[in-house]
């Protein structure tokens, strides 16, 4: 029972109606009569507000006056322009309704606010989209393949066993090719290694042991010695580390669930027929899944 309490489909069924009726309400507090425009006092009240959120005062009794002439001027025009059908095949007009009750779909799914329950199950269900990611420092000595052609391994592994000493005295400045990128490289991600050496050489480096000098590593460049100074694992962090990204994207599913119900709700009203040109007219079902 507490499970289908906390259904977000539930809570869209119970106050679904209620808002549609609160936008019927608030549209701009006019009734839609053909020969009667009636400005209430909620619509000015929302009119006040309004200009005291844009100029920071109350507007003066002139002000206030021009903005009720203005809602009128609007509503005036607004229905002379459907008495002429001038909503008609307005792509801009229609794009813009449809966008409107969309608006209606997206503040149904903004009223069901989630319980650490529902985060932590969202969490858990889409592990990989939060982790935090591993992270390595090294150092590495750069061989350049073009520049030494067939020599690159038997120098690389020259150099490697050079290296391997612990009291070696090789100066890593000089000992390899230049490269762009330098040699010290602190706190990286498995992107950033990618993002600079190429995803085969990310892969490969976050295998090695954090072990004095190993390699020769490839990448598009050509051959590398490593050394890891330090290597921290990628892991799963608790829901108090990420819990406004998890909410954030727990109500942007909601609100595309939302969405999906409450067109298939609307589309059942229509029935749809799709024509084509030399075939038979095709009738669809009431509801669309993905």
């Amino acid at each position: 029972m507490k499970k289908w309490l906390r259904e977000p489909l539930l809570h869209f069924l119970l106050i679904g109606g209620s808002l549609f009726l609160l936008y019927g309400l608030q549209n701009d507090g006019s009734v839609n009569d053909s020969d009667r425009i009636v400005i209430t006092e909620t619509a000015i009240d929302r009119l006040i507000t309004l200009w005291e959120r844009k100029w920071q005062r109350l507007p003066t009794q002139l002000e206030l006056e021009g903005l009720i002439e203005r809602q009128i001027r609007e509503e005036v025009l607004y229905r002379e322009a459907l008495a002429m059908g001038l909503d008609q095949n307005d792509a801009v007009v229609r794009r813009r309704l449809a966008q409107k009750v969309e608006f209606i779909s997206a503040d149904l799914a903004a009223q069901v606010e989630p319980g650490d329950a529902d985060l932590a199950d969202y969490l858990a269900a889409h592990a990989d989209e939060f982790e935090v990611p591993g992270r390595i420092s090294f150092v590495q000595v750069y061989l350049n393949a073009d520049k030494r052609g067939e020599q690159v391994q038997k120098e690389a592994t020259r150099l490697l066993d050079e290296l391997t000493p612990s009291g070696s005295t090789v100066d890593i400045m000089t000992a390899g090719d230049s490269l762009m990128f330098g040699q010290q490289h602190e706190h990286l991600t498995k992107h950033d290694v990618s993002r600079l050496f190429g995803k085969d050489f990310a892969s490969k480096l976050f295998t090695l042991p954090v072990d004095g000098w190993q390699g020769p590593v490839p990448s598009g460049y050509g051959l590398h010695l490593v050394k890891i100074d330090n290597k921290i694992a990628a892991r799963q962090p608790g829901l108090d580390e990420v819990r406004d990204k998890v909410r954030d994207e727990w109500l942007a599913q909601q609100r595309r669930t939302v969405d999906k119900a409450f067109y298939n709700e609307l589309r059942k009203r229509y029935e749809i027929i799709v024509e084509s040109a030399g075939s038979q007219p095709q009738q669809l079902a009431g509801s669309v899944t993905e």
